[in-house]
């Protein structure tokens, strides 16, 4: 009969340390989240809640594992990954460990315009994910958002029924090659339910001339109003600018 080697209880010993710092490091990464704000860079505030309450129940969770460990160290027991670890021993706690360092070291960025000039811009306009929304009379014409003049098109696409309305929007800037200088297009990510599945919408927007030129991912606000454009070979509804004024990156930069 071999004894056992005393170096090989060591693991046994660390693996659920390791689940527990591995569960408790994401509850307390999803509430850090939704503390500084950066939640709603990550996902709809419809779910919120859900990510919360996750949150808590981790860190409830990590410190029972803490508890029971204790207890069963007390009681001279070896703890068993068997019935302790909640992951594949060693490889599951530590792969969730080092995603929860990642998160607590890289800070959530936001969508910019270098992700939608992988599509054609012509889409930003007539896409077909955006949600329809019908027009209302209620609603003044410079009272709409950026998106909801999308929705709005989307539900009556002709761009002269549209020409002389008064419009204020805000976006950032995308300066698509393929247009002239004198245009550039103003857009916003749409969030549905996580940032996985965000897509841009936007209008082009004429300048003034002698307007100065804005750098890529600059937000603006742009009051203006309504006019039908040749672009790309299609009629679209454009913005004729007269005013544009420099806006910081609002706290949540996606519409919903």
């Amino acid at each position: 009969m071999t004894n056992q080697n005393p170096k090989s209880k060591i693991p046994n010993l660390l693996l659920p340390w390791l689940d527990v710092i591995a569960i408790t490091a994401w509850g307390i990464l999803l509430l850090r989240y939704w503390l500084t704000g950066k939640l709603n860079l990550l996902i709809h505030p419809n779910y919120f809640w859900l990510v919360i309450v996750t949150g808590i129940t981790l860190i409830l969770v990590g410190c029972f594992k803490v508890q029971e460990l204790w207890r069963r160290r007390r009681r001279d027991i070896v703890p068993s990954t068997q019935h302790i670890s909640l992951f594949a021993p060693g490889w599951g706690s530590g792969f969730l460990l080092t995603a929860a360092i990642l998160g607590f070291t890289i800070a959530p960025q936001v969508f910019a315009s270098d992700k939608v000039l992988q599509q054609d811009v012509a889409d930003l306009v007539s896409t077909t994910r955006v949600k329809p929304q019908a027009f209302r009379a209620s609603v003044r014409p410079e009272e709409r958002s950026l998106v909801d003049w999308v929705r709005t098109l989307n539900v009556y696409p002709e761009p002269d029924s549209y020409t002389g309305q008064k419009v204020k929007v805000q976006g950032f800037v995308i300066q698509p090659p393929n247009v002239g200088k004198e245009y550039l297009f103003l857009a916003r990510f749409v969030l549905s339910c996580c940032a996985a599945d965000a897509y841009p919408v936007g209008l082009p927007v004429k300048l003034p001339a002698n307007q100065e030129r804005y750098a890529a991912d600059t937000w603006l606000e742009v009051e203006g109003q309504m006019t039908t454009e040749e672009l790309g070979g299609k009629r679209q509804l454009t913005i004729a600018a007269t005013s544009l004024k420099k806006i910081p990156q609002p706290q949540n930069p996606y519409s919903y």
